[in-house]
């Protein structure tokens, strides 16, 4: 069963489906892809890490008593089988430290190897400020000023927009960088109401494959089974109230 929107489903931008969603989209958009190009190309998926940690003061806990065992009477006995060695204070290290791997789809020439064109997904961690963001800008800009065309995929409403300031007003975007083209960007912006556009990812000069990202995201939807779990909670962030008077005619019968 297809996604019952006309276009993006906002209820998979939700915090507690999105990660699901965007390795799916991911992996679905690289097959996609490679259905359409001759065997001068190879596609991949490239994974990149984020790491998420605590700060410096939720890193460790100390779990000791605070004595200290004298260790003049823990001297091994002559002959005897020497005792279990025993540190004066222990402490925990806390399982906290979260690992995120983003994915991305990576277009390569099957010939010399080399990344022709990558195409991204903006994850919930790199589309607000912070160290997650700032390590995604550096890539992309090395990207853009590098040989290799870029597709940026913008699926969420939360969080800024990427550079530059004077993109258009929308709800959601994909932004094509070709090599030919720059510094020019083409945008491809919707609201929540419009259908999702088939936007074309470069390849070599004067060449292109298409993405169909409702056909991606239909197949996708059916595949994982998101309509027994992406309606346990309205969107994030929240619809407007007009906008979630519309959605809610697409609403299964299972949701709520």
């Amino acid at each position: 069963m297809p996604s019952p929107f006309p276009g993006m489903n906002p209820y998979l931008e939700r915090a507690g489906v999105w990660r699901k969603f965007h390795h799916h989209f991911i992996t679905t958009a690289m097959t996609h892809l490679a259905a359409q190009l001759d065997p001068r190309y190879l596609v991949d998926i490239e994974t990149q890490l984020y790491i998420h940690e605590p700060p410096a003061d939720r890193r460790f806990r100390d779990t000791a008593d605070g004595s200290v065992a004298d260790s003049s009477s823990r001297a091994p006995q002559s002959g005897g089988a020497a005792p279990a060695a025993v540190a004066p204070v222990y402490v925990t290290i806390l399982d906290e430290v979260e690992i995120e791997k983003v994915h991305s789809v990576l277009i390569r020439d099957a010939d010399g190897n080399e990344v022709v064109t990558v195409v991204e997904l903006l994850s919930r961690s790199n589309k607000y400020a912070g160290p997650d963001r700032e390590q995604y800008l550096r890539k992309r800009t090395e990207l853009i000023r590098s040989g290799t065309s870029l597709v940026e995929l913008d699926l969420l409403r939360g969080g800024p927009r990427m550079p530059p300031d004077d993109m258009p007003t929308c709800d959601y975007c994909a932004v094509v960088s070709r090599v030919e083209e720059r510094p020019r960007l083409g945008v491809w912006p919707w609201r929540l109401r419009e259908p999702m556009p088939t936007i074309p990812v470069p390849l070599r000069q004067g060449e292109a494959a298409w993405l169909d990202l409702k056909a991606v995201l239909d197949r996708l939807y059916d595949e994982g089974y998101y309509e027994r779990s992406a309606y346990a909670r309205p969107p994030e962030p929240r619809l407007s109230p007009d906008d979630a008077a519309w959605a809610a005619q697409f609403l299964p019968p299972t949701a709520g």
